[in-house]
C-alpha cells in the first residue's frame, strides 16, 4: 500500500476504496457517517487486503 493510499484513507476513506468494489465503498461510507475513525480503520483494513 502506497503512502498516497494511506493519506487518502485518512482524509476521505470512501474515495480510497473506490477500486475495491461497490460493497466496500458502501461499508466504508456508512462507517464514515457513523464516525470518522471507524471509517478510516475500515478503509485501511480493506486497502491492506490483497
Amino acid at each position: 500500500m502506497s503512502i498516497w493510499r494511506v493519506i487518502l484513507c485518512i482524509i476521505f476513506p470512501p474515495l480510497a476504496v473506490i477500486d475495491k468494489g461497490c460493497g466496500s465503498i458502501l461499508i466504508v461510507f456508512i462507517l464514515t457517517l457513523c464516525a470518522w475513525i471507524p471509517g478510516v480503520i475500515g478503509a485501511l483494513v480493506i486497502c491492506n487486503k490483497r
